[in-house]
């Protein structure tokens, strides 16, 4: 049998990603965002600056350029440079680059208002620079800036520059949809056309997400004829982003039976650190990476998936290190919770799964979130049972004044014991951490480290409308806790999250 054609993925999310609004990563993490793409998802080749930019632009480049040379990644890393003889090029080389990506017109417009010069005079310093480029040791490719609206507008014009461009020893000649305006035939007509009028040379596409056509088009310029795919982590990218690197891998792969370099199994784990570092958040039901891609909420979908994987696909979550989840709410149905009651190793009696199915069912009617952390305590309070229940919030207030510290408070039951504390703190919710650790520290528990406290309420909500608290704790070995409170009041409900945790932790304690 005939391998597979092998695609390339061009990275560029330490370059065009970082043109986001609101996105600057840091040396150190370039760096990072770097290796990690390189050296876990093994992404053929990353572009990770434009030059000239600034100092600590050029500190992150030449870490990362000599790194790439010590790992075996050398001549991987691409670094955007401008037509201006030495400038650009000098820059790169500093940086122990190794490859320039020429920014060129690939549009008549461009070129005319722009840069206020004729073709000639465009071509003639792209030459010089190409020369120098060349003379300095650098690998040289060239972007057609705006080509798409150029191959439409004045196509002469790109035919005349592809043809003076074609004999310099350009590596991939980079055709990018700078403004996402193509659709998905015109994509395969124009890239057909190329490939045909200049047999021999390397193209490579770079589509953007305007309309939302970015993974289509890259599916239509594939089929043309296209071995280099240009794409961004969580879709970074000016205006709406580029198409986003977890779906090319994917649909290339399912969709057309094409061969990558890709390794799936890091591929949300690269999008985590790009979420944190960028401080741009995923979409929940962003596919691939979201958080709820995997999640089964319909109980006919879980009843389907215990019987017989009905609803299931190549995409299965264990490609990406990853699992399957039955979402608790009020369209749960047996199957939901059997699935989650298999999770936790549990088992019920069908009368005592009725009873905690009818506890979910009318949770979810109040929009309250479950997840399988929350089933133990429905459990308990479907079943008044004492489990899980070590510590009960019997009573609590929280006083704040502007220009004084919070108090609060508390009354709790301890294993049958009725404590009360009082603490003061910068804010409610910190009043109430001092006054809990007073009552827990006779029994030596402390509460972990706080990582990270998230409010959230619905969209369209009002006033009055329930307040979900999430809030991350740091467990044994590094492993995150998550633990999610409700309640009209955002303090009480980061309370409730805080119990929730101790209950959870003094149970497998015992």
């Amino acid at each position: 049998m005939n391998r597979p054609r092998h695609i390339q993925l061009m990275d560029t999310t330490l370059r065009d990603g970082e043109q986001t609004q609101g996105v600057s990563f840091s040396p150190d993490e370039k760096v990072n965002i770097a290796q990690a793409l390189l050296k876990s998802l093994r992404v053929d080749r990353i572009e990770v600056a434009s030059a000239g930019v600034s100092t600590g632009e050029k500190e992150a480049v030449a870490r990362i350029n000599r790194w790439a040379v010590e790992a075996g990644f050398d001549g991987q890393v691409e670094v955007l440079g401008f037509v201006d003889h030495t400038r650009s090029v000098d820059w790169i080389v500093e940086t122990g680059g190794r490859v320039i990506n020429l920014l060129t017109k690939g549009s008549e417009k461009h070129c005319h208002a722009q840069l206020r010069c004729t073709l000639e005079e465009h071509v003639a310093k792209i030459e010089q620079t190409v020369d120098y480029a060349f003379a300095k040791g650098l690998s040289v490719n060239t972007y057609l800036e705006d080509w798409s609206n150029g191959y439409r507008d004045s196509p002469d014009y790109v035919f005349r520059l592809m043809d003076r461009l074609k004999g310099l020893g350009i590596s991939h000649f980079m055709l990018p949809d700078t403004l996402g305006v193509m659709a998905p035939s015109e994509v395969y007509d124009a890239l057909s056309d190329m490939i045909r009028r200049y047999p021999g040379l390397q193209f490579d596409f770079h589509p953007h997400n305007d309309y939302g056509l970015a993974i289509a088009n890259v599916m239509a310029a594939v089929r043309a004829g296209v071995s280099s795919i240009h794409c961004t982590v969580n879709c970074l990218g000016e205006r709406a982003g580029n198409v986003s690197l977890a779906e090319v891998a994917v649909v290339l792969r399912d969709k057309l039976n094409l061969d990558l370099s890709i390794d799936e199994q890091h591929i949300v784990r690269v999008s985590k650190m790009v979420e944190n570092f960028s401080g741009k958040w995923i979409p929940g039901n962003a596919p691939i990476v979201g958080a709820d891609v995997f999640t089964q909420t319909a109980g006919i979908h879980a009843d389907g998936d215990r019987k017989g994987g009905l609803y299931e696909s190549k995409l299965k979550p264990e490609r990406f290190s990853r699992t399957r989840s039955y979402a608790l709410g009020k369209m749960s149905g047996k199957a939901s919770l059997a699935k989650n009651l298999e999770a936790l190793g549990l088992e019920l009696s069908q009368d005592e799964q009725a009873k905690v199915l009818a506890r979910i069912v009318e949770l979810g009617d109040s929009k309250h979130l479950m997840t399988l952390d929350d089933l133990p305590f429905i459990i308990a309070d479907a079943m008044e049972s004492r489990d899980y229940q070590h510590v009960r919030l019997l009573d609590c207030s929280v006083t704040s004044n502007l220009h004084e510290e919070s108090t609060a408070t508390i009354e709790v039951d301890l294993d049958g014991e009725r404590r009360a504390a009082t603490g003061h703190g910068n804010g409610g919710f910190d009043a109430f951490i001092k006054a809990i650790q007073q009552i827990l520290e006779p029994t030596g528990y402390h509460l972990p480290k706080l990582i990270d406290y998230e409010i959230r309420i619905a969209k369209g909500g009002n006033t009055s409308a329930l307040t979900e608290c999430i809030v991350n704790w740091e467990g044994p070995n590094n492993k995150t806790i998550m633990t999610r409170g409700v309640h009209a009041n955002q303090v009480f409900a980061g309370v409730l999250a805080t119990i929730r945790l101790i209950n959870r932790q003094l149970q497998e304690a015992r």
